[in-house]
């Protein structure tokens, strides 16, 4: 009798500890928040990323090139004669291991703006002398993109003036060499002109073309007259173009390159400065003149001229 009723309580008891637990998970389930989705975890999200563009396309609104002449990489860097030239160094972005493409001035001048020498070996100017090339070259590109450009020369005597002229020489002005601008006088006018017209257009981001390449004289470029008087030309002219509203209210960029270093290096100092360069940077990865002007293309979503520029690294690490 007594084994009988240890059984039925051992039953009673196990049958009020089931019932309290289904009790317990009822009302569980009532209190708890229907239809919540947990995020997956940060280390398990299979979202696919967002495409990033191969090219910085738009990214940059102006592009200055100011090419200076015949100093080699010591010349200019750590060189008590340009103050404001390592001042720029000391703020913005130097590459130190950039390089130009030949000897003399004119096939940097050429390689720099259409991906090739173009079988030019000699300083050979004027243009009218024999040495017109027939091949597209980056002011093609640019406005052939919808944007537009201009040289500035310093000295030039009057717009598309293709002879030289004291202290201006046309073998630094390389867009005169390309036949499809120097045998079409309206195109020329307008796009290759004397310096002084470079203050009236940095008046506005509207008139300030999208490319200007400026060209100083023979004196202000380092190739006739001293360092110290090209770095004096660049801090007075280069506070100009930084402070234009181009640069302060727009993305934009200067460069400043040597065309050559000397006879026993090519190696020259290239300055990426604006409000699209980084502050403080240095960079010993190799570069040439190629490499500038894959640059400019791959910033704009150009497409390469040569195989020579094709396949030269970009500079894109100098830009913020």
């Amino acid at each position: 009798m007594k084994m009988k009723r240890r059984h039925l309580w051992l039953i009673f008891i196990t049958s009020l500890v089931i019932i309290v637990a289904i009790i317990v998970a009822i009302s569980v389930s009532i209190s708890s928040p229907k239809n919540i989705v947990l995020a997956p975890s940060s280390h398990s999200q299979t979202a696919t990323p967002p495409k990033t563009s191969t090219t910085q396309n738009n990214t940059i609104a102006h592009i200055f090139i100011i090419m200076d002449e015949n100093q080699p990489y010591p010349n200019i860097v750590g060189n008590s004669a340009a103050p404001y030239l390592n001042s720029l160094i000391q703020h913005y972005s130097l590459a130190t291991n950039y390089h130009a493409v030949a000897h003399p001035s004119l096939p940097n001048y050429i390689a720099l703006t259409s991906g090739s020498t173009d079988g030019l070996t000699t300083d050979c100017n004027p243009p009218s002398a024999g040495c017109e090339v027939n091949v597209p070259n980056i002011a093609d590109s640019i406005e052939n993109s919808g944007r537009t450009w201009k040289e500035y020369a310093e000295s030039m005597p009057s717009a598309c003036y293709a002879y030289n002229s004291g202290e201006y020489a046309t073998k630094h002005s390389p867009f005169l060499y390309y036949t499809d601008i120097i045998n079409n006088p309206t195109r020329c006018a307008a796009h290759v002109v004397p310096f002084t017209q470079l203050t009236t257009d940095l008046k506005s981001a509207q008139t300030t073309p999208d490319f200007a390449y400026i060209t100083p004289n023979q004196c202000s470029d380092m190739h006739s007259c001293s360092i110290a008087t090209g770095d004096s030309w660049l801090a007075q002219y280069v506070p100009i173009i930084l402070s234009s509203p181009a640069f302060t209210s727009q993305n934009s960029l200067l460069v400043i390159t040597w065309d050559e270093g000397n006879a026993s290096t090519n190696h020259v100092a290239t300055i990426f400065a604006g409000s699209a360069a980084k502050n403080g940077y240095q960079s010993a990865q190799y570069y040439t003149h190629y490499s500038l002007l894959h640059t400019i293309e791959t910033l704009w979503g150009l497409a390469p001229l040569t195989n020579n520029d094709k396949q030269a690294p970009v500079m894109t690490e100098f830009i913020k």
